[in-house]
């Protein structure tokens, strides 16, 4: 598989948020997910036939010109469960200078182990793994969704931001809401209050972003 032909299974993607990882990023929600976690956060993005198919030469000339980001973050769904072509996606953002970031419900050691996970892996300069639990759901690290959850610096590009307590600074990550063609977008980890409100007052189907469920429209 080249770039040139692979293709991705999109369920949405924001070219500016700062609410998914350090610094403003370009932040990529694939769609498709096996583990369905309990609670899971992102429930329309598990059946791997939504979303929308994007070839990866595309996206990658639409990161390019994305201005001022620092790099990209991977969320889901499960990016590693569409492995083969996201590490050529992935391969290309770190040639243009820019770092990855990326989710998974799989552990670090599982991923390991998982055939076709390792070349993914390998452009990858910070992953927060495992599962999603709801009775362990946490706001005590930035970016975490559950206390059971990691983050492991990969490469030296984030080391620096390791706090030493497991995380990148306490205390949950932003959360940012827009509206994007009419429709509610949200990004980050916003509280079950914030969600209630904002899903009692929309007009659209749900979509999701990492963290608590939030609805959107998928582009």
């Amino acid at each position: 598989m080249t770039g040139g032909s692979a293709a991705l299974r999109i369920a949405a993607r924001l070219p500016d948020t700062e609410a998914e990882g350090p610094y403003l990023r370009y932040a990529l929600w694939l769609q498709g997910c096996s583990l369905a976690c309990p609670g899971c956060c992102n429930p329309e993005m598990l059946s791997p036939h939504g979303g929308t198919l994007v070839g990866v030469e595309a996206l990658l000339r639409e990161i390019r010109e994305a201005p001022g980001i620092e790099g990209v973050t991977l969320l889901g769904g499960e990016p590693f469960e569409q492995a083969g072509p996201l590490a050529l996606l992935a391969g290309g953002v770190r040639r243009a200078g820019l770092g990855v970031m990326a989710f998974s419900g799989y552990t670090l050691h599982e991923l390991r182990a998982r055939p076709g996970a390792a070349a993914l892996l390998a452009e990858v300069d910070l992953l927060v793994d495992g599962r999603y639990r709801a009775a362990e759901r946490s706001s005590r690290r930035r970016f975490v969704g559950s206390a059971n959850q990691r983050l492991h610096f990969l490469t030296d590009r984030y080391r620096a931001l390791d706090d030493g307590a497991g995380g990148i600074g306490a205390g949950e990550g932003p959360v940012e809401v827009r509206i994007r063609g009419g429709a509610l977008f949200v990004s980050g980890a916003p509280d079950a209050g914030l969600l209630a409100a904002l899903r009692a007052g929309r007009r659209e189907p749900d979509g999701d972003a990492r963290g608590a469920g939030p609805p959107l429209t998928p582009t």
